[in-house]
């Protein structure tokens, strides 16, 4: 999990957002939200967390999962894994193949700082230039056994893809 605080709105949410950009970058960018959310709340139902992982939509429209290996946590660390290298790995991977791509998502686990909550982040980049991010903070319910999930919410994000 890496440290992340989530910070203010991104460009505009909702319709004011979904204004702002051509409808086939918004179909793009909403597809990918939609899928990174499910797949990150599937993987935490099945196995309790998840690893970061990246959606990409290919050229001809398909929809794919990108994924790597987790490099080995640091030592002295608690973690099993190190989260911010597998984002980098990821981010650079997109970078190098990039034109094969509409557009992509990196999705990993965050902790939102003020509220104290762990979240599933979903950052995704259109070819064109569009951004769009969303946090869906959740917890897991000791009584239940299940997780709960609050109120998805955009969040800020810089392209990391296609910029140069």
């Amino acid at each position: 999990m890496t440290d992340q605080a989530s910070s203010g709105p991104a460009a505009g949410t909702g319709a004011n957002w979904r204004e702002s950009v051509p409808e086939a970058t918004a179909t793009d960018l909403e597809n990918l939200l939609g899928t990174g959310v499910g797949a990150a709340q599937e993987q935490l139902q099945r196995n309790g967390g998840f690893l970061p992982f990246a959606l990409v939509v290919e050229n001809d429209g398909e929809v794919r999962l990108v994924a790597v290996s987790p490099a080995d946590a640091a030592e002295g660390s608690d973690g099993d894994f190190d989260a911010d290298s597998m984002i980098g790995d990821l981010t650079e991977l997109l970078r190098q193949n990039r034109g094969d791509f509409r557009a992509t998502a990196v999705v990993c686990d965050i902790l939102l700082v003020e509220e104290g909550s762990d979240a599933i982040h979903v950052a995704a980049e259109h070819r064109d230039g569009s951004v769009f991010a969303a946090v869906l903070p959740y917890a897991a319910n000791t009584a239940t056994h299940e997780w709960e999930f609050g109120q998805l919410a955009a969040d800020s994000n810089e392209p990391s893809i296609w910029v140069d």
